[in-house]
């Protein structure tokens, strides 16, 4: 029986401890389903689901998906994975090895319970793009070898292996291209770059900007991104993506630092360093098939979704 509604389903959340995770786990839970969070808070936080802890149809296990799972559901969300150039540079074989083996773990049990799967797939896997914005068929420019290439090609490959599960098994899949999130729950130490500014912001410390700051990058609210995933999850069979999902609103990063410090009411100065390798200049999702196929386009504000961003960390920071 096809899956088509949350209300009375068992879900599976890989990465349910983290930042997009956490509030998918909790928008599920809205949505009537019982829910399973698996998570071996190498990046993700308990203090991300706390809150979810006491609710009778929430479950939280640890577990690493680079091994097998032996659980019952009739969905899976798999977001497992660092997404932060600090985290996944830190192990980047381990990275590698979250993207593939836990794509292929996911999918062989997801292929024995005959159950839809989606992988939370990224933006990254255009590279530094020469085309813009960027469209679902662009394949790509990225460098295999370089100190960003475990992040983005471990979730191209990822890519690869469900289409084959799809094409070879009849597999279920949904594929999403997830751009830029922010909201409340982002680590302030991931070195992603709404975070940091917000930070260095609250703390009166200088503002680190990489290169002139004249390069893009389009910032999605995790409320919009969450509703667009659960959208995506509840199409017909024969739609897999992939699909970007994102916000198509562009800033110069020197524009998010300046929006940070008048939010914030800050003194921070900004200080700018040299470029990080492969760091992209253009990043700018093209939504076309998202608000055709989802009846879906963001709605958050830039500015909105920084004043929550800000009154977390502002909270966290206090507590922490």
């Amino acid at each position: 029986m096809p899956f088509e509604n949350y209300r009375n389903s068992r879900i599976l959340v890989t990465g349910g401890a983290g930042f997009i995770g956490s509030h998918l786990c909790e928008r599920l839970l809205d949505a009537g389903a019982e829910v399973v969070s698996a998570d071996n808070y190498f990046t993700g936080s308990r203090r991300n689901i706390a809150h979810l802890i006491a609710n009778p149809l929430f479950e939280a296990v640890r577990h690493d998906v680079t091994f097998p799972l032996y659980i019952e559901v009739d969905a899976i969300f798999n977001l497992a994975c660092p997404a932060s150039p600090i985290h996944y540079q830190r192990d980047p074989v381990q990275t590698t090895k979250t993207s593939v083996h836990g794509a292929i773990n996911m999918l062989g049990l997801a292929k024995r319970l005959k159950a839809r799967i989606f992988q939370a797939s990224t933006s990254e896997v255009y590279g530094d793009p020469l085309i813009h914005p960027q469209t679902e068929d662009y394949w790509g420019n990225v460098n295999p070898i370089g100190i960003r290439s475990c992040y983005d090609e471990g979730k191209r490959c990822a890519e690869t292996l469900f289409f084959d599960y799809w094409r070879q098994h009849g597999l279920p899949i949904k594929v999403a291209r997830i751009f830029n999130t922010y909201g409340p729950r982002m680590q302030p130490n991931d070195g992603r770059v709404v975070s940091s500014f917000i930070v260095q912001a609250l703390k009166g410390e200088p503002i680190t900007v990489f290169g002139d700051g004249g390069q893009t990058r389009s910032f999605c609210y995790v409320d919009d991104l969450v509703e667009a995933i659960m959208r995506l999850m509840v199409t017909a069979e024969d739609i897999t993506g992939p699909i970007n999902l994102g916000n198509n609103s562009e800033f110069t990063i020197r524009e998010l630092a300046e929006k940070v410090i008048k939010l914030t009411g800050s003194r921070s100065k900004l200080e700018f360093k040299p470029l990080p390798q492969d760091d992209p200049r253009q990043r700018q999702p093209d939504l076309t098939k998202a608000k055709a196929v989802l009846n879906w386009e963001p709605k958050v504000a830039l500015e909105d979704g920084l004043k929550e961003t800000i009154a977390y960390f502002k909270h966290s920071l206090e507590i922490a």
